[in-house]
């Protein structure tokens, strides 16, 4: 036959011969035959040589020797495979036979798999557990593999990957046919005939990067296929799984099983769990990086786990530290690069800027300066390429896996260290993203100051302001702080303060708002920077750092004063009033509030001088002057319901509530609470709710409505937990504690209190300790255990004499006496509490109540007068 003038390669030559109604190359079983196959069959194709040249060539196909057994050659498991039990067991199930059996068409279509998932995440290794298990449980009689390559320069092609199928099914070289499409009816008859003879083969077809290459080796039924790629190829038809990373203890596992292969006797992982988990985090759970790091340490004995910590805490150098000499995870993820298109490259690269954890569609479509139309499809492509996480929840939001983001950001710190072109492209694209999260927080921090203030039409309103606060609050502290001094961390140094505040993130507060002054002193920015200590001083007071929070206000004070900014001054003075009030100088405190109230008044702020007066009432009420406090409040009230602040008005309420209940009108101070309740609730801010619903409860156990104050104190603790106010909840713990005492149900108040102390110990408050000291000593008398009641009574009034809050003092002294009565202790000893705690009740300037303790000294029923 004449040679083909052509010169193309055909992928389907027309074949002669052919008998009607005959099968091509069916095959019975392993070495039988049916029908006469390809004989006398011929071929016109172009043959590929070993240099990839061609030659046109006329094949007369003869006969096929028969098929000699195929061999199992899947290879073995390492040692050290872990972590995978629940992956594994779902991606098996697609292969069972019985559920096969139990679907349409019993066994008629292939089980077909897909596992998906980013470089070095150990897709190959359970695609091998997979063909292990299958086998062991007798669903397979055979495991085929193949490497498609698909992320190497020249990827198989599926004509070749046949090939190599062919030839481990048995088939001999010089019987397999040269075009993809007879190669392809080649395979299918070859699985058809093993299937009829009650064989039933997994191919494992690893490394595919298209579903071009993967499509030829499905088989039409009865067998099945499990394809890896790190793309997902949805166009298979194939069950879709997807792997991630391992769990924390897993890749401790690892760490530790595959030093365990290389030494038996390392112990390292052992003796230095915290380094064990800091360096598998660093490794990002990624199983090949984890392996590179172990074999880097097998290789140095010596070397103690916290030294490889330290060397890939430098992001700069975390990759560079993963590198055996044989696996290079840098070099991985570059070729995952040569993959993509130039948009899709140049995207990924950009993201390389970001700082933070994970990025929405519009801050990428202002990083790149495209719609956002534009950078979904492209941030799609790179999820599909198993380069970027879509958030399943916020499906606007997108992350990529700790080691991918160290490696987009050493390709866009190339960049910027390259021409000047690339260089200012990239600058720029930087700019647009922080302009974009300055410009939103200024927006969304409009909604959360006080009435009277222009908000923005960038939010419809405070909750879309603070869910956008809340979804962006890692992004925006980590670009404060990569962009420090600078008109960035300044931005939003300002912006975000009252957010940080409004969600009691308050160690954050004080991180950003000290940017914000490092950046105004950076900048020479004068103006702004008085206002940035207040901002600071306010943020040290919220962590009860008072001192630290006089020197701050003290500061912008005098800044104030230079430059006669009457505003700043009085809000400085107040701040000041605070900050002394904390350091319990409450008569220094009302004459900085009256100074702060006096140049409100001045300035004609009403909400300056709303807040002043509530203060000017906190002040009176330290002072012990709670008719004067309570008139202070009423008047802060009456200017914050004329400014429209209903957050104001309950902050007033719930202060009004506590000048109540200390003049012992006790049901106006449930009522108060309540109201203050109400407008918190009104306002949305959850951690007023949470100090209303515990000042609820310690007025309703006042009125000896002991059951209900127990579930206000619980709803304040659950809003305290939300909100992550340690503090709070140790307060709301010990008034749970207070209401189940009320109960007698000692047992459970003890663990309460034993609770609130261990919070307030975690927190470092001294005078809650000696709190919860007293009221541990109060429930164990309960329980009649009088030997850690005392113990627990003397710790209470040692620490609180030590405070010199000589009223709780005296409660504390009050209370120890009637332990001490309760346990049968000697009458001189219970006299001489009694005086003490009248003692302290003097010298707090109590006198009704130091007369009390007196006359419980001098009586005969001392105990039971001091406890009526």
């Amino acid at each position: 036959m004449a040679s083909s003038k052509s010169g193309k390669r055909k992928s389907g030559g027309k074949k002669k011969g052919r008998r009607p109604g005959q099968g091509q190359g069916q095959w019975s079983g392993p070495g039988q035959r049916t029908g006469s196959s390809f004989a006398g069959a011929s071929f016109e194709h172009s043959q590929v040589l070993g240099d990839g040249t061609q030659n046109n060539t006329s094949i007369n196909v003869q006969a096929y020797a028969a098929v000699p057994t195929a061999l199992n050659t899947l290879p073995g498991l390492p040692q050290e495979f872990t972590g995978r039990d629940d992956e594994l067991a779902k991606v098996l199930a697609l292969f069972d036979p019985e559920a096969a059996a139990s679907g349409a068409a019993m066994g008629s279509v292939a089980a077909v798999g897909s596992v998906a998932g980013l470089p070095g995440v150990g897709k190959t290794t359970l695609a091998h557990a997979v063909g292990h298990a299958a086998l062991d449980k007798g669903w397979f009689t055979g495991v085929r593999t193949v490497n498609l390559r698909g992320y190497d320069p020249t990827p198989v092609p599926p004509e070749d990957a046949l090939e190599a199928l062919l030839r481990a099914l048995g088939v001999p070289a010089d019987h397999i046919p040269p075009t993809l499409d007879e190669r392809e009816g080649l395979y299918r008859a070859q699985l058809d005939a093993l299937g009829r003879a009650g064989e039933r083969i997994l191919i494992v077809a690893d490394n595919a990067s298209t579903s071009h290459q993967v499509r030829s080796l499905l088989p039409a039924r009865h067998h099945g296929v499990l394809v890896t790629s790190r793309h997902t190829l949805p166009g298979l038809g194939a069950r879709l799984f997807s792997l991630h990373p391992l769990q924390p203890d897993a890749a401790v596992d690892l760490l530790g099983q595959r030093l365990a292969v290389a030494d038996p006797d390392d112990r390292r992982v052992q003796d230095e769990p915290a380094a064990a988990e800091e360096l598998t985090a660093l490794c990002g759970y990624l199983p090949l990086a984890l392996q590179i790091a172990a074999a880097l340490l097998a290789d140095d004995p010596d070397q103690p786990l916290s030294e490889r910590v330290r060397m890939l805490t430098d992001a700069g150098s975390r990759l560079s530290g993963l590198d055996d000499g044989e696996r290079n995870l840098r070099a991985v993820f570059d070729e995952c690069l040569t993959r993509l298109t130039h948009q899709q490259a140049d995207l990924y690269r950009l993201l390389g800027l970001h700082a933070g954890p994970d990025i929405s569609t519009p801050a990428v479509a202002a990083l790149a300066d495209q719609p956002a139309n534009t950078v979904t499809l492209l941030l799609r492509q790179l999820v599909q390429a198993r380069l970027l996480i879509q958030n399943s929840r916020a499906r606007d939001r997108w992350s990529m896996h700790d080691l991918l983001r160290v490696h987009a950001q050493e390709h866009a710190r190339t960049i910027m260290h390259g021409g000047r072109v690339s260089r200012r492209r990239y600058e720029q694209a930087r700019a647009r993203l922080t302009g974009h999260y300055v410009r939103h927080a200024q927006a969304a921090d409009t909604h959360l100051r006080p009435p009277g203030h222009a908000v923005s039409s960038l939010f419809a309103g405070r909750e879309q302001a603070l869910a956008w606060f809340d979804a962006e609050r890692e992004n925006l502290l980590a670009t404060t702080h990569t962009h420090a001094r600078t008109h960035t961390a300044r931005g939003l140094g300002f912006a975000l303060g009252h957010y940080l505040d409004w969600r009691r993130h308050l160690q954050d507060q004080v991180t950003v708002r000290a940017h914000a002054l490092a950046a105004c002193q950076a900048l020479g920015d004068t103006t702004n920077e008085a206002g940035a200590w207040n901002n600071l001083g306010t943020a040290l007071g919220e962590l009860e750092r008072h001192v630290e929070a006089l020197d701050a206000y003290q500061t912008a004070l005098q800044l104030h004063q230079e430059s006669d900014d009457v505003h700043g001054q009085a809000i400085a003075w107040n701040g000041r009033g605070t900050a002394l009030g904390g350091l319990e100088r409450h008569a220094e405190a009302l004459d900085a509030y009256q100074t702060a109230l006096q140049l409100y008044q001045e300035n004609g702020d009403v909400h300056g001088q709303a807040n002043a007066w509530n203060n000017l009432g906190t002040a009176l009420g330290g002072l012990e002057r709670y008719t004067e406090a309570l008139d202070a409040y009423q008047t802060a009230l009456d200017l914050f319901q004329q400014d429209g602040d209903v957050h104001g008005q309950a902050n007033a309420w719930n202060n009004l509530g506590i000048a109540l209940r200390e003049l012992e009108r006790y049901t106006e101070a449930h009522d108060a609470r309540q109201t203050a309740l109400d407008l918190f609730q009104e306002s949305g801010d959850v951690h007023g709710q949470a100090n209303a619903w515990n000042n609820l409860g310690i007025a309703l156990r006042e009125l000896e409505r002991h059951a209900e104050a127990h579930d206000a104190h619980q709803t304040a603790l659950d809003l305290f937990q939300e909100s992550g106010d340690v503090h709070g909840q140790a307060n709301a713990w010990n008034g749970h504690g207070n209401a189940l005492t009320g109960l007698k149900r000692y047992t459970e108040a003890h663990d309460a209190h034993q609770t609130a102390l261990d919070l307030f110990q975690q927190d470092g408050d001294v005078h809650g300790q000696a709190v919860a000291w007293n009221n541990i000593g109060t429930a164990c008398r309960g329980l009649e255990r009088y030997t850690e009641a005392i113990a627990a009574g003397e710790k209470a009034v040692a620490m609180l004499a030590q405070e010199e809050d000589w009223a709780l003092t005296g409660e504390a002294w009050a209370e120890l006496a009637t332990t001490l009565d309760a346990s049968g202790a000697e009458p001189s000893r219970v006299r001489d509490a009694w005086e003490q705690s009248a003692a302290a009740y003097t010298r707090a300037g109590e006198d009704e109540a130091a007369a009390a303790s007196r006359a419980n000294a001098e009586g005969p029923d001392t105990a039971q007068e001091a406890g009526s």
